[in-house]
Parts: C-alpha cells; sequence; structure tokens
C-alpha cells in the first residue's frame, strides 16, 4: 500500500462535460499546481489506474464506456466525481439524454463540487480518494487473513445489490477473455435480480402448461435459492439455483477476483448441493473458453454432454452431474424376480484352485 499512497495513479474520462472542468484537471498538471510532485500519474490504461476520475455528466453514450473503464480499474479502486454535473447532472440534470451523475451508472467514493471545480478541490479530492483506497486496502488485507471464518448462508433480498455488484466484477474477467461484453451478468439490473428472489420456475412452468398438475402449495424449495460466502460482513462469492422435475439448476457461480484461488467456488458448489438433497440431478453451464470453471467442474464431478451457441464467439457448454446413478437399480429381494446370490467361496473351495501345501 505505501507505494500506491505514493504514487497513486488515475485515469481521466470526460463523460460529456462542458470542458471547464477538463481544463481545472489539465491545470492540475502545469508547473503552477504541479500534481504529478506528488507521485500522481494520470495514464490512459484503466488496467494500471488506482483512481477514476470523471467529469461531465453521464448520457446515453456516455454510461456503456463508463462502465466498461470501470470494470477494468483492478480492486480495490476509487471513483471521483469532478464537478457539479458529475455529481448530480448539474444544470442538464433535466435533459431528455441525460441519466444523471456518475452515481446513476457505477458507484462514487468522493465527490469534488464547482463548475468549474478549481484546481486545489481536485487535488484535495485525489488526496481524499487516497485515504478511500488505503481504507480499502486495508479492508481487503483483513478479509484475506480471515479467510478460514468464511461462513456459508442463503442470501436474502436484501443482499442483492451487494450480490449484483459482486457479480458484474466477477464476470468482467470472463467478458476479456471473450473480448464481448453481451454476457447476461454483465447486464443484469438491480430489479431483475430482486424478482429473482421471488420467483418460482417451478410454478411458471405449471402455469404455462409445460408440466403436468402440481400441488398448489409453495414451498420455499420452489424459488431460487441464493447461497453466499461472507467474510467479515462483506459478500465475497455467491451461486444461486432452483429445482425442478428431480433435477437442480444452478447458475452465476461468483468469487471475487481477488479470493480466487482459495476453495471458495467449490465450497459454494457444495453448499448449494446440500440444499437440494431430493434431486438426483445438478445442471450447470458456463463458456467453452472458461477453462478454469471446465476444470474445476470436472473435478467435482460434472461431464459435458452439450454445447448451445450464445454468440458467434461464446459457446455454452452444458454440464451435469448425477447425484445418483441414474442407471442404478434398486437390489431386489428373493421372490421378486431376482436370483440370490450365495456367498463367495474362498479360493481353496474354487474348483481348480492352486492349494498352498504345508
Amino acid at each position: 500500500m505505501n507505494g500506491i499512497k505514493q504514487s497513486p495513479w488515475l485515469i481521466h474520462y470526460d463523460a460529456s462535460s462542458c470542458n471547464g472542468c477538463d481544463i481545472e484537471v489539465l491545470a492540475c498538471l502545469t508547473p503552477i499546481y504541479d500534481v504529478e510532485r506528488l507521485g500522481v500519474v494520470n495514464t490512459g490504461n484503466p488496467k494500471h489506474a488506482d483512481i477514476f476520475l470523471v467529469t461531465g455528466a453521464v448520457n446515453q453514450q456516455s454510461q456503456a464506456v463508463i462502465r466498461n473503464i470501470y470494470h477494468q480499474l483492478p480492486e480495490p479502486k476509487v471513483v471521483v466525481a469532478v464537478g457539479i454535473c458529475a455529481a448530480s447532472g448539474g444544470i442538464f440534470r433535466e435533459c431528455y439524454n441525460i441519466s444523471g451523475g456518475v452515481d446513476s451508472v457505477i458507484p462514487v467514493d468522493v465527490y469534488v463540487p464547482g463548475c468549474a471545480a478549481r484546481p486545489e478541490a481536485i487535488i484535495d479530492g485525489v488526496v481524499k480518494a487516497i485515504g478511500v483506497l488505503e481504507h480499502k486496502h486495508r479492508e481487503m488485507k483483513e478479509i484475506a487473513n480471515s479467510l478460514d471464518k468464511i461462513l456459508f448462508h442463503r442470501a436474502e433480498k436484501i443482499d442483492a445489490p451487494e450480490i449484483l455488484a459482486l457479480q458484474k466484477i466477477a464476470y468482467q474477467s470472463e467478458a476479456e477473455l471473450y473480448g464481448d461484453d453481451s454476457l447476461p451478468a454483465l447486464h443484469q439490473t438491480l430489479e431483475d435480480l430482486e424478482s429473482d428472489f421471488e420467483r418460482m420456475p417451478q410454478r411458471e412452468a405449471t402455469v404455462l402448461g409445460a408440466r403436468g398438475a402440481q400441488d398448489s402449495s409453495a414451498t420455499d424449495l420452489d424459488r431460487i435459492i441464493f447461497v453466499k460466502a461472507v467474510v467479515n460482513g462483506k459478500i465475497i462469492g455467491s451461486i444461486r439455483g432452483y429445482a425442478m422435475d428431480g433435477s437442480a439448476y444452478l447458475s452465476r457461480l461468483n468469487v471475487h477476483p481477488y479470493f480466487r484461488g482459495r476453495g471458495i467456488g467449490r465450497r459454494l458448489l457444495e453448499e448449494i448441493e446440500q440444499v437440494f438433497p431430493h434431486v438426483n440431478r445438478f445442471e450447470i453451464k458456463t463458456g467453452h473458453r472458461s477453462k478454469r470453471n471446465l476444470f474445476q467442474l470436472a473435478k467435482r464431478g460434472f461431464e459435458a454432454f452439450k454445447t448451445e451457441p450464445f454468440t458467434p464467439i461464446i459457446t455454452w457448454v452444458y454440464l451435469q452431474k448425477y447425484q445418483r446413478p441414474p442407471s442404478a437399480k434398486k437390489m431386489g429381494t428373493p421372490g421378486e424376480g431376482t436370483r440370490p446370490t450365495s456367498p463367495e467361496k474362498p479360493p481353496s473351495c474354487r474348483p481348480g484352485a492352486l492349494t498352498r501345501r504345508e
């Protein structure tokens, strides 16, 4: 953390400003203020940056760009909204093509007010951002040191915002793997995720006539079940699934990139399998290039049984695992068409068996 504290790197993006705040940002780099003497470096690569500095109100065109840059910054990261337009939309707030401030798209940690924001205020905002970054580093270090105290619980609807944020961070590596950000997990909204907590896929299939008549009484297992991995009150992993027709359909296995390779994904699979003890089959899907996922699922006993194209670049691989082998038949009892077997004879009693002479 000392290196980051002494030389924080930031990336600047102009959402749709009048260039007033952008000129002030450039003024911070001039000899009068010379922010680089404090070790601050303005980089053009988001993967090298610690701080995301945004100016201007957010319009329809810049929303996707802001999300893309934000998700490419490594964890932990800090977002600074510079100017009143970035903070709330400013005088353009009610325009038809303005969605508001930066916090309407991504979470913001530090707000620097002003129209335009003065260079002194911008430098103060960056210093404040360094303090937030230091706190996040300390928090993640504490979590890393407490991984032996991970708790696995059923998630509730109140956890939806944190699960969604984790989901979009975790799936960013998948988007980079394929060079395609059309993955459904990256475009799910908070409203959709909250509604998933109330959805009953089995009941929906019954209403659509896909299944026969079912009992009208709904149970907790009729809904989509969410399982979360929690350390020090922070969700670092999650998975969801639902049961239908003797099978459990699992999806969205998320683990924070900072905590991968520590067995959290394996434990999440184990925990959600225990939620559905009455099913004899589990099904899950992943992308064909996701070698890490395919390897881990194979270790858990999953086998691929079909593929399905999603986009010209992405192909879904469907995997399944049987809790009880589907071909296994129950042993019958004598008199029910089965033949009783006699105990195996010792080698010395078998015809032609060689015996050792004393």
